[in-house]
């Protein structure tokens, strides 16, 4: 018997898949209360657009169920990520053993819940295929199972409205935050039961999401006219939805489940990452790249939060993670999806010009943290453990996040090869904020620029002079600036624009001692009390919280990477030779206080010829989620983390690097790597790099200029040519590796 809630023709009922239990590709979790909300992080299944928590299928006490749309948020004045209706709830009998298993190599959920009357599966996936489509199947004793309510209304929040339709036998939710913007769902349902031996019932239930968002300059121009606009906006979106869900149920489960598996294994074919020799890395490599791939969509644009789709962490607020982790390993893998991250940041450069101005200075000033409309929504003070009131600073201070918008455009344009980009939008967020980095500046008495009252990389240390990273990352924007508009001429800036911003470059203090080949972190770096963290304890360490702030601030002591990130970032920009006497002096002052660290430092070490040092942090920045190690994976991934991991392993351990049209390949391998296999894409060709400690093996499908380091793993380049493509493979014999 079969019954239907939905347009669905009746059919032979859809059959369960299974997941190969390949330890390599899986990653399976047991029933455990304590890391209830962990898992659910962890088991995240996303399409770029939609986001889905990985939790068990029927509502339980310590659970936290969240459905989230991207850029999609509450409210404008203090913006949280908006939860979406929940389409993977059932109503279960409470099962005594539970087992979820995630399949990274397609994309799926499956569930497993057995107590005295049997067993109940099921299987979920988010639709790559049909962004914002979710698949949901489940099977087991019609005494344990049941289908309940297609749609389930999310958790309260402030301000927010839900309304639910039936039409057609869909089910329609809307769920509207008070800015106007919606999540609106249509869901078709059926239920099966057969009279076998024993009896099984199946539940096939698919949902189609879309959003309604508001143009944030239009509302801020005419806010009364919000409500209506939103409103009748909505209604358009509600029906797309109806119409794509109707169409997703005639196709049925093993259609739509065929599409999505194609073009995961299609995504895995150009970005998959081998560790012949280290199963743990290339676990988490592949755990990081999945997430990464899941959590940035393809089209228009893309608001990328500290925890991507996964969860409510910092209110799902745009960081500098976006642009400077996250991006450079997308554009490797999803060029696309780099370009959407891009996009977010373009149709904000208006708000970008407001904040300038409300500083009093020229050009754009992007915010800390950022949501719907581009206005900073950075908090202003939180509560301590003391229950003291603590102001936040790095909203007001933090403004570094100028140049990493535009080093992360400059990054874009320089790996996808879109010149059609820097002619158009890029070449407006990179003259922007050179042009705010130009009022910013403060000339002294000899004619030097500083940059007074900010906070760098490292929170620990606020209100500080000349940070050197903020500095150093300015300085390249003001010559990236004055070199673009050289490029593209007259109509993208004035010859006097051009010869100011590189005055302001050329006289930029940096910090920089010839003497000991260190940049100081800022100006008075070097008198604070010289404090070596790991001589005092293990890292990652939250250090303020051991030492307490006062004493953290007047020491030695670093949060995370900021001299040497810029090592990483700006590798042409900082002194010849400066790598190694950077990560010497400031590595044992680091506490790794934030999950960004270690993987950039795992990086600059295997680039400075310690790989097998490098190999432990970027151990340590693959567990931050797997193991919990911050003790906040319950409120979504880290998955800026996660791009660090993948640069980490291509920038750092392969040793590729990009620049004006040449891919660099300089590989450091840890000793117990016997190959390292990584896929990726420059400039429109794909590439596969195959690296052992004695040779190089370089496949691609189109002509890519390479250049080649001169360590002991460089006397023999391999070329192979993918099917129907050529390859332009250059050897420059008297090309030698900066000394580190």
């Amino acid at each position: 018997m079969e019954a239907t809630q939905g347009t669905t023709a009746p059919r032979a009922p859809p059959r369960l898949p299974s997941i190969e239990d390949d330890p390599a590709w899986t990653l399976a979790r047991r029933d455990t209360p304590l890391l209830e909300r962990v898992n659910e992080s962890l088991l995240t299944l996303a399409d770029g657009f939609v986001g889905t928590r990985g939790s068990v299928d029927i509502t339980r006490p310590g659970s936290s169920p969240a459905v989230f749309v991207s850029g999609v948020y509450t409210s404008r004045e203090m913006p949280v990520l908006l939860q979406g209706p929940q389409w993977a709830v059932l109503d279960l009998v409470a099962a005594d053993s539970l087992r979820c298993v995630l399949d990274m190599r397609t994309g799926a959920l499956s569930t497993e819940q057995s107590g005295a009357g049997g067993t109940v599966r099921s299987f979920r996936f988010v639709s790559i295929a049909r962004p914002g489509c979710t698949v949901l199947l489940a099977e087991g004793p019609p005494d344990m199972v049941d289908a309940g309510d297609a749609l389930r209304a999310p958790w309260a929040q402030p301000g927010v409205t839900v309304r639910t339709d039936y039409d057609g036998g869909l089910t329609c939710m809307t769920v509207t935050g008070s800015t106007g913007d919606a999540i609106v769902v249509a869901a078709s349902q059926r239920t099966i039961d057969s009279v076998g031996d024993p009896p099984a019932r199946i539940i096939e239930r698919i949902a189609a999401y879309a959003a309604s968002t508001s143009d944030p300059e239009r509302d801020r121009a005419d806010p009364s006219a919000v409500a209506a606009v939103s409103a009748t906006a909505a209604g358009s979106v509600l029906a797309t939805a109806m119409r794509d869900v109707a169409r997703a149920a005639d196709l049925g489960f093993e259609q739509l489940w065929d599409e999505h598996r194609s073009l995961w294994a299609a995504r895995w074919d150009g970005a998959a990452i081998s560790i012949d020799g280290d199963p743990a890395i290339e676990f988490g490599a592949r755990f990081a790249t999945f997430h990464l791939l899941a959590s940035v969509g393809s089209r228009g644009e893309a608001a990328v939060g500290a925890r991507g789709l996964s969860g409510s962490g910092y209110g799902g607020h745009v960081f500098w993670d976006a642009d400077v982790f996250m991006l450079p390993a997308l554009v490797a893998v999803n060029p696309a999806g780099a370009r959407a991250m891009l996009e977010y940041r373009i149709r904000r450069l208006d708000a970008a010009r407001r904040i300038a101005s409300n500083h009093g200075r020229d050009g754009a000033r992007f915010p800390w943290e950022s949501a719907h409309d581009g206005d900073d929504v950075t908090p202003r003070e939180y509560r301590d453990l003391d229950g003291h009131i603590v102001p936040i600073c790095t909203g007001e201070l933090e403004e570094h996040i100028v140049a990493d918008v535009a080093w992360a455009a400059w990054q874009y344009a320089e790996w996808s090869g879109d010149s059609d980009f820097l002619r158009g939008p890029g070449v407006r967020l990179i003259t922007e904020t050179a042009r705010y980095w130009e009022s910013r500046v403060r000339f002294d008495a000899a004619g030097q620029a500083h940059i007074d009252n900010v906070i760098g990389p490292d929170e620990y240390h606020e209100s500080v002079d000349d940070n050197a990273f903020t500095n150093v990352m300015a300085r390249w924007n003001l010559r990236a600036a004055a070199d673009l508009v050289d490029d593209l001429g007259a109509s993208a800036g004035t010859p006097d624009q051009v010869n100011n911003w590189r005055r302001v470059a050329d006289t930029l203090v940096d910090g920089f001692d010839p003497v000991t080949g260190r940049y100081e972190q800022f100006a008075g770096f070097s008198a604070l009390e010289p404090l070596l963290i790991s001589e005092l304890t293990d890292t990652p360490v939250a250090a303020d919280l051991l030492l307490g702030p006062d004493r953290v601030k007047a020491a030695q002591v670093i949060k995370q990477a900021d001299v040497v990130m810029l090592h990483h970032m700006v590798p042409d920009d900082v002194e010849p030779g400066s790598l190694s006497p950077n990560l010497d002096y400031y590595l044992p002052r680091t506490a790794h206080g934030s999950s960004l660290s270690p993987a950039i430092h795992a990086s600059l070490l295997a680039r400075a010829g310690r790989p097998d040092e490098a190999r432990e942090l970027l151990a340590l920045a693959c567990r931050v989620d797997l193991d919990d190690v911050t003790n906040m994976t319950g409120g979504g991934l880290h998955v800026a983390t996660m791009g660090g991991v993948w640069q980490a392993l291509v920038f750092g351990f392969a040793g590729v690097r990009a620049n004006a049209g040449v891919l660099t390949v300089d590989p450091s391998l840890p000793s117990a790597w016997a190959q390292l296999d990584v896929r990726l894409r420059y400039r429109g060709c794909r590439l596969r790099l195959i690296i052992t400690p004695d040779e190089i093996d370089v496949r691609t499908n189109g002509q890519i200029l390479m250049r080649f380091g001169a360590g002991p793993a460089r006397g023999s380049v391999k070329h192979t040519l993918l099917p129907s493509g050529g390859v332009f493979v250059r050897r420059e014999s008297d090309w030698k590796r900066k000394p580190s």
